[in-house]
């Protein structure tokens, strides 16, 4: 048995650990699945305990029949479900094209970012991962591998389904053409949550991609003072000549790797306050065109080997929402509270989202998503945290699976309004419940 966790560090479990390198072996492993179960696991960058499973099997996907291609003339990509993004990055962009949709990190598999539908900075203008999803390969309980399309219900039931209906093998999806691996970057500063929520509202459809950090720890006047980062792919003509001279050159590698011993509470009021306020100082007032590299842009953690490691032993909670539009007091008052209560949050971001998918489970719907990072031990933080959690519900928003550690089953069934239909799929795909996680079983799923 092998002890896993999510990448929060937390509530880590045993499991038998297994690594297919192709379907068969992967059918033959699902027959020998004993009574706890079976569930797929990627590079480990769920937050809670998606992919755990107690006492049971778990299948580690990211060297599961690796393979990709590409189609020149549509941005076609067909790819391993083990296939990270970063690695379909270097790939993709010398060519001239870019994943539709990317996280925070690179360091997901495509597989994983079927399960979880993830979404990134665009979501306001292109949706989540699932939108540009033609068809999926799907290995099912009875050993079968089955093709599906946006037509077939067990499609989006897996589409934002965390891995609960099979295991996902392979995915093609749409990518996005571009002409240099840059981004063309505007940056403004804003003095409090309302200035932020306003110039958002207002702007944001002018671009491509936008995200808001937040300085939880600002207080008064100054509450929800953020750094707004908006910006699209640069054009050839937007670089400057030294660059121009191999546009599409993408290569990154982590600078800096965290110390695998941290000492507890590093992360605390006076570092992140002393952080806060340098970022947010040295932002600019209001600038335009700044030229960045994609790996800063879209996936600056990434540049940190193993940055989980800085909450020390006892790891954090990933808490995010979303709330729809016309919900903004909640999403106040969840600011102010934490804002009044010091709460210590890494980072903390704010975005829009646009239209969902049709998956059941699917996170964003139209409204405002915040996330927030906070080290386990802040005093009073479960209690809070369920306060949100009704708060949330209450305005018809819901919590993200992916990032989730600690929700209950009753907000999970209170925030999701097609998990019956969601479940009755996944029973005539799976009706012995093969499928199965740690999560699944705190939520009831």
């Amino acid at each position: 048995m092998t002890p896993l966790t999510g990448w929060g560090r937390t509530a880590p479990t045993p499991a038998t650990v297994a690594r297919p390198r192709s379907v068969d072996e992967a059918a033959a492993l699902l027959k020998e699945a004993g009574r706890r179960g079976v569930v797929a696991r990627g590079l480990g960058r769920a937050y809670g305990d998606a992919a755990q499973n107690a006492g049971g099997l778990v299948l580690d996907c990211a060297a599961l029949a690796p393979s990709w291609s590409l189609d020149e003339e549509t941005g076609l990509v067909t790819a391993s479900a083990g296939m990270s993004l970063h690695d379909l990055m270097m790939a993709l962009l010398p060519r001239g094209w870019f994943v539709p949709v990317t996280p925070g990190t690179r360091y997901v598999t495509v597989g994983g970012a079927v399960a979880a539908d993830v979404h990134g900075k665009n979501h306001h203008a292109d949706s989540s991962f699932g939108a540009h999803l033609r068809s999926l390969r799907l290995l099912t309980a009875d050993g079968t591998l089955r093709t599906l399309g946006p037509g077939d219900d067990l499609f989006w039931a897996t589409v934002g389904g965390m891995g609960l209906t099979g295991v996902v093998v392979e995915a093609a999806f749409r990518c996005v053409p571009v002409e240099t691996s840059r981004m063309r970057v505007d940056v403004r500063r804003t003095r409090d949550l309302e200035e932020t929520l306003e110039v958002m509202t207002a702007g944001d459809h002018d671009y491509r991609y936008t995200v808001a950090w937040i300085d939880l720890l600002a207080r008064g006047g100054r509450m929800g003072r953020s750094v707004l980062t908006r910006g699209d792919h640069a054009r050839l003509d937007e670089l400057p000549p030294r660059a121009r001279r191999d546009p599409l050159a993408f290569g990154p590698r982590p600078r800096l790797s965290a110390p695998p011993w941290v000492p507890d509470g590093l992360l605390n009021r006076a570092t992140i306050g002393a952080f806060n306020a340098l970022w947010y100082g040295r932002a600019p007032a209001d600038r335009r065109g700044l030229i960045q590299g994609v790996a800063p842009f879209f996936h600056p953690l990434d540049g940190v080997g193993g940055w989980n490691r800085m909450y020390g032993s006892r790891g954090f909670v990933q808490y995010q929402f979303v709330v729809p539009f016309g919900a903004e007091d909640t999403l106040r008052r969840v600011v102010e509270r934490l804002s009044r209560a010091g709460v210590v949050s890494f980072l903390t971001v704010l975005k829009r989202f646009g239209e969902g998918t049709p998956g059941m489970l699917s996170f964003p719907m139209p409204g405002w998503t915040l996330a927030l990072d906070i080290p386990v031990g802040q005093d009073g933080l479960a209690a809070m945290l369920t306060e949100f959690d009704g708060r949330v519900a209450a305005a018809g928003g819901r919590l993200y699976l992916a990032k989730d550690s600690r929700m209950s089953a009753a907000t999970m069934a209170a925030t999701y309004p097609r998990l019956e239909e969601w479940r009755e799929i996944r029973r005539r795909a799976d009706p012995d419940g093969l499928f199965v996680s740690d999560l699944a079983r705190r939520l009831r799923l």
